[in-house]
């Protein structure tokens, strides 16, 4: 063997041991960051663009092509989500081989072709490319070039952010945009229209103008929105909602609020209107409330604690 093919060797060996400690040191810090996050797991997960698309809804999407990308914006993965955390370290020793060879073509000096990237909310998600974006995180890679391609939404996304804090900020975004449209908080003094999920003020939208359409049939003039929206939220609104507080309903549905109850009960009383014919609205929240809430006995401190003990 020629003196040049023994260097060869060598150098090979010498790249395939550097490759290997860094794979190594990278999941060690995966491991690291599993455990520090360990009673708080989504601060340790990689977004998902499927469920983020899923919040954010958006209508269109238009090719950027070619750029250069702060790697700290990449936030996310179409498809691998569940193999890197989100720092893009791996969660996994079976991603070994295809990472290190990944680490190998960088210490080479190897040029790989661009990443693929979807950007919604002004941050990125990998299309394709997650081992090169991995590789390039944890040697300290501050851009990568990239084929862009942009999803509409009107939500900004920040670095940190867990699927339930892109949730609520689409909740706010949506609150807000209702409230200045139908001038909510100034006809009803009510700023607590709040809901544990988005599009329900969609929801409540449709339930205004169809108590204006009802208001309208009995009228010889054209009720103006404002009227109905008062009439709806002291007629309708505020008795459903003075019947969860009398039944305590919400301590039978934790972490949802009066709103998702009003909506709920509304859905439910009508569901029972059309099974039974008239129906009192107190026994349709008692009965959605027995249906669908917690039971009383579940309220116990020591239920309270094995439920969380075993995930329950």
């Amino acid at each position: 063997m020629g003196n040049n093919s023994i260097m060869d060797a060598n150098s090979n060996d010498m790249d395939k041991a550097l490759a290997s400690d860094d794979f190594f040191r990278a999941r060690s810090r995966a491991i690291l960051s599993q455990i520090r996050h360990f009673l708080d797991k989504d601060k340790n997960r990689l977004l998902s663009l499927n469920d983020v698309k899923e919040i954010l809804r958006p209508k269109n999407e238009t090719y950027q092509g070619m750029q250069a990308i702060p790697i700290n914006l990449i936030v996310g993965s179409e498809g691998r989500y569940r193999d890197f955390n989100r720092y893009f370290l791996p969660n996994s020793d079976f991603l070994r081989s295809r990472w290190e060879r990944v680490d190998i073509a960088r210490i080479r000096d190897i040029i790989l072709p661009p990443i693929q990237l979807y950007e919604i909310g002004g941050v990125y998600f990998v299309r394709d490319g997650n081992h090169r974006v991995s590789v390039a995180k944890t040697q300290g890679t501050e851009m990568i070039d990239a084929e862009v391609t942009s999803l509409s939404s009107k939500i900004p996304i920040t670095p940190g952010m867990s699927a339930d804090d892109l949730k609520r900020a689409v909740i706010q975004y949506e609150k807000d945009i209702f409230y200045e449209k139908t001038g909510f908080a100034e006809l009803t003094e009510d700023k607590d229209l709040n809901f544990s999920m988005p599009g329900q003020y969609d929801t409540i939208y449709r339930h205004i103008l169809d108590h204006k359409y009802f208001l309208n049939e009995n009228s010889s003039r054209e009720i103006p929105f404002g009227d109905a929206l008062k009439s709806w939220y002291q007629e309708i609104y505020e008795p459903i909602v003075r019947i969860t507080r009398e039944e305590q309903l919400c301590s039978r549905f934790p972490g949802r609020t009066e709103s998702d109850l009003y909506v709920w009960i509304v859905t439910h009383w009508d569901f029972l209107k059309k099974k039974y014919g008239e129906y009192d609205l107190s026994d349709a929240a008692r009965d959605f409330g027995d249906r669908y809430g917690r039971k009383e006995s579940n309220h116990h401190p020591m239920a309270s604690f094995f439920r969380k003990l075993f995930g329950l």
